[in-house]
């Protein structure tokens, strides 16, 4: 819920107005993501498990081709926003105290399909162009010569170019990741919650990263951080973080965008 703010940022565009948070807002939003998961358990950790069973058969899927694994682990980030717009919904209804219906908030993007399919466009094309790139830096480091797993530990010793490959392809990755957060922060929940088109709910988003840098950099650290460690636990901690994670979206969204 959002407490006492300062006064939006006026908007004369006819975009939504940013509020100035605190920068130890994200925590708050955790807090109330974490109520909200413990309000909808089962459903939300039922979501959760669905998305940590689609992100493990990607990577396993992908396990043979060595820059593709990885790759996939990264595009499961840039999609991540468009795959919670179901527990948005949840997190809505919690806030104004209506009887939780599952079946209602998975068809509420059906008020504003063409947009959010928009936006779900634009993230599956930063997915595939992050595939790409990735697909090339590998073959830039290594001559277009395949890296199969046995041989990474090896590599990881003996070998100078795997520092460059690391440096090209996390650094990349960090570019692309940035990009997509600061245009998608607040996105998705906005999309769901008001009739604005795609263009609105990025520019909105951006807005809300350059009010908002500080709260918005720790925001992107901490899902960051609670993503590796769901990664860590060989997807099991996604059952969990996943669901969590969006319902605070919702409250980072509710914090920084007005009525």
């Amino acid at each position: 819920m959002p407490h006492v703010l300062p006064r939006p940022a006026a908007s004369s565009s006819g975009m939504p107005a940013v509020r100035a948070v605190a920068v130890a807002a994200p925590f708050r939003w955790l807090r109330a993501g974490f109520d909200d998961l413990r309000r909808t358990p089962l459903l939300s950790l039922a979501i959760g498990a669905v998305v940590a069973s689609i992100g493990a058969f990607l990577v396993t899927a992908a396990w043979t081709i060595t820059y593709l694994a990885p790759a996939c682990l990264g595009g499961f980030l840039l999609v991540a926003p468009f795959l919670g717009i179901g527990l948005y919904a949840m997190s809505r209804q919690i806030e104004r105290g209506e009887p939780l219906d599952a079946g209602r908030a998975w068809l509420s993007w059906q008020r504003n399909a063409g947009s959010i399919a928009m936006f779900g466009l634009m993230l599956t094309l930063a997915y595939v162009f992050w595939e790409r790139a990735a697909a090339i830096i590998f073959a830039f480091h290594y001559d277009g010569e395949p890296l199969v797993w046995s041989r990474l530990p090896s590599e990881l010793l003996l070998s100078r170019r795997f520092d460059g490959l690391l440096l090209s392809y996390f650094g990349a990755g960090a570019v692309m990741a940035t990009l997509v957060f600061v245009f998608s922060v607040v996105a998705a929940p906005l999309l769901l919650d008001r009739p604005v088109d795609a263009i609105t709910a990025v520019l909105t988003s951006l807005h809300c990263c350059l009010r908002n840098p500080g709260a918005t950099l720790l925001w992107a650290l901490l899902i960051a951080g609670l993503t590796a460690l769901g990664f860590a636990t060989a997807m099991l901690g996604l059952v969990v973080v996943f669901p969590w994670l969006a319902h605070a979206s919702w409250h980072a969204y509710r914090d920084m965008v007005a009525d």
